[in-house]
């Protein structure tokens, strides 16, 4: 045990999830940003991607900043699933196998919602129970 009460366990997970949402929020307004950029960049310069050397880079950089922005999206969609794990009281728990979510694992990946064993196997949400 760590010595923190279950109400101060609760907020310490509470405050390390809203950090991260947060954190989140702000990579993925910074990726919109580059993203508008680059497509902003290229709508000025009539680029034929097929001739203009400069094309296939740019489309490239596009694409990069894209999959960032898809994957912070993502990020963002765990960190809010597992506060709402947090409120229902479920936060910690493993989805795949039932059992509890190390602390040391719930450290590094506070939005984790399967323990390492489930996470390695690839086992998703077990089906939720009515």
């Amino acid at each position: 045990m760590n010595g923190l009460s279950a109400s101060d366990e609760s907020a310490s997970q509470r405050e390390r999830l809203e950090l991260s949402r947060a954190s989140t929020t702000a990579q993925i307004a910074a990726l919109k940003h580059d993203f508008d950029g680059i497509v902003e960049a290229n709508a000025l310069v009539a680029v034929d991607d097929e001739h203009d050397p400069e094309g296939s880079s740019t489309a490239f950089e596009r694409a990069h900043v894209a999959s960032l922005l898809s994957r912070a999206a993502e990020h963002l969609e765990e960190i809010d699933r597992a506060l709402d794990r947090l409120e229902r009281g479920a936060y910690g728990w493993c989805e795949g196998c039932g059992r509890r979510i190390s602390a040391a694992r719930l450290e590094a990946r506070p939005e984790a919602a399967t323990c390492v064993r489930c996470a390695e196997a690839g086992l998703r949400q077990r089906p939720a129970t009515p």
